[in-house]
């Protein structure tokens, strides 16, 4: 590797070209400058649109954060939805609550919303940008146009937001790297707004401006999440110092995870450690897979060995063990909720057999999840059943599904629109209505506390049922399906197609083993 090839992504990208750091839109009436190291900027009041652009602002200069006015009870008797996740709130808040005070039409630099953000009068929330910023300019420009709004159908929806380079490596003596970020709409129109963007670098290893140019601070990884209305992506950018001595040694490499692996360190700079010794790595693997250590024979034998592929041999006779079965069935019967109190001491029982029966047998994963959930009927007879009687509502359940089986923490979108990844609070009440028609017939339950409602001691019949519905909290969601879903989640998979109304016709069995 060469200083040549210093900023590269991690496998085999080579230069960044430089990149104008200016924020498309519009026909040039009122030109503002900003900092010397960005381009200026050209905002029409005519193009300025509330959805895309003031609503961009807001986020922009942090006025809809849950530390200001995106705060649940707002700020100074002054509420916007966080993260702006709400438009149609914010409208309102800005050109009619409180008689529209905060905006003026007549002299819009007279407007609160102005003034305030720009310190020409007192404002807690300190500067947010100034009178010759483009984030004036886009609010100034919309106020003095009537404070209009398009029409739902007049503007095309965000479907994504493209960000350039995703996975960068920045050698020493390079410090920086520009990013570009497009936003893409339903009609196929693609626009530049790295000037409208967010951006979060997850700790102090790097600093972002407000044009997207992603600077070193310290040698060290970062992720820098880049948000645009309800659209986000995150980079990845590790800063490497030069280290002129750095040589590689070549490495043999067994799988394609060995490949990734080693090109990635070779883009870091780094030599992979030696392989850990006979006694180091016997005692790993048996830790690893069964979950208890080597007897002194065994580690002396496997030591001793000189066979070249004794520890391949070693992991697949660990693997045929009945302490891996027992170990993972462990592991997994924590995950999927294989507790007494909800399931009694029989139903913790025969939960726990099934597991293990499944990972002894080697059945495949995709196989094992679709049993849980697809299985209804008594939970002594039949064991998955136990998954939704742990699981006693929709919510639960579709947290729990996307956490153990897609590797996904939904719970911060029951809320708002999730901060860190791209599921929205529309997605979260979606998914966890795959799930609500499910309901229970409790044949016995001789609980001991009789004031505990979630205490269960007895069978259990779970049943797939025609009806069932989960709630949007409040009324800021879309009616988004046929007339008897108003103001309820039509079903939808968590990333899948829109399964438009097909899910009203279907029974309960067969919506959620679709």
């Amino acid at each position: 590797m060469h200083a040549s090839h210093a900023l590269r992504p991690r496998i085999r990208w080579r230069s960044l070209p430089t990149l104008a750091l200016a924020l498309a839109g519009g026909l040039a009436v009122v030109v503002f400058q900003r900092a010397p190291a960005e381009a200026a900027e050209a905002v029409s009041a005519e193009s300025v649109s509330f959805d895309r652009d003031v609503m961009a602002v807001l986020s922009k200069a942090g006025c809809n954060q849950g530390a200001c006015h995106g705060n649940l009870h707002g700020k100074g008797g002054f509420k916007l939805s966080l993260r702006g996740q709400h438009a149609d709130d914010d409208f309102a808040t800005l050109s009619r609550d409180q008689l529209g005070r905060r905006t003026n039409v007549l002299n819009p630099d007279d407007s609160l919303i102005l003034l305030k953000p720009t310190m020409a009068i007192a404002h807690e929330g300190g500067r947010r940008f100034d009178r010759a910023s483009p984030e004036y300019a886009i609010v100034r420009g919309w106020i003095a146009a009537g404070m209009n709004r398009s029409a739902d159908n007049d503007e095309p929806r965000l479907v994504s937001l493209e960000v350039s380079p995703r996975d960068v490596v920045v050698v020493e003596p390079d410090a920086s790297v520009a990013l570009t970020v497009e936003a893409v709409f339903a009609d196929g129109m693609r626009r530049d707004v790295r000037g409208l963007a967010c951006y979060e670098p997850s700790n102090g290893v790097a600093s972002v401006s407000t044009g997207g140019v992603i600077e070193r601070q310290q040698f060290g990884d970062v992720t820098v999440l880049v948000r645009y209305l309800d659209r986000q992506a995150s980079v990845r950018v590790s800063f490497v110092p030069e280290r002129t001595d750095f040589a590689w040694r070549p490495q043999s490499a067994r799988t394609q995870f060995d490949v990734d692996v080693f090109d990635q360190l070779e883009s870091l700079r780094q030599n992979p450690a030696p392989l850990a010794d006979d006694a180091t790595f016997v005692r790993r693997a048996f830790l690893d897979l069964l979950g208890v250590l080597p007897d002194a024979d065994e580690a002396r034998a496997f030591v001793a060995g000189d066979s070249p592929d004794k520890r391949a041999r070693l992991i697949d006779a660990l693997l045929a063990r009945p302490e891996f079965a027992d170990h993972f069935a462990l592991k997994w019967a924590d995950l999927l909720r294989g507790e007494e109190k909800q399931l009694d001491a029989r139903g913790v029982a025969v939960y726990h057999a099934w597991i293990r029966d499944s990972i002894n047998r080697g059945k495949p994963l995709d196989a094992f999840v679709r049993e849980l959930v697809t299985a209804d009927g008594s939970t002594y007879d039949n064991p998955p059943a136990n998954f939704y009687r742990a699981l006693r509502d929709p919510i639960q359940r579709g947290e729990a599904a996307a956490q153990v089986f897609l590797g996904t923490r939904l719970q911060c979108a029951k809320c708002h629109n999730h901060p860190f990844e791209r599921w929205t609070q529309d997605d979260y009440y979606r998914w966890a209505a795959v799930f609500a028609r499910i309901d229970y017939k409790i044949v016995k339950n001789d609980r001991r506390d009789k004031l505990d409602k979630h205490e269960f001691n007895g069978e259990q019949i779970v049943r797939f049922i025609d009806t069932g519905d989960v709630k949007y909290p409040g009324d800021n969601f879309p009616d988004n399906g046929p007339p008897e879903y108003r103001g309820k989640a039509l079903p939808k998979f968590l990333g899948g197609d829109d399964p438009g109304d097909r899910f009203a016709e279907a029974d309960g069995k067969d919506r959620t083993a679709a």
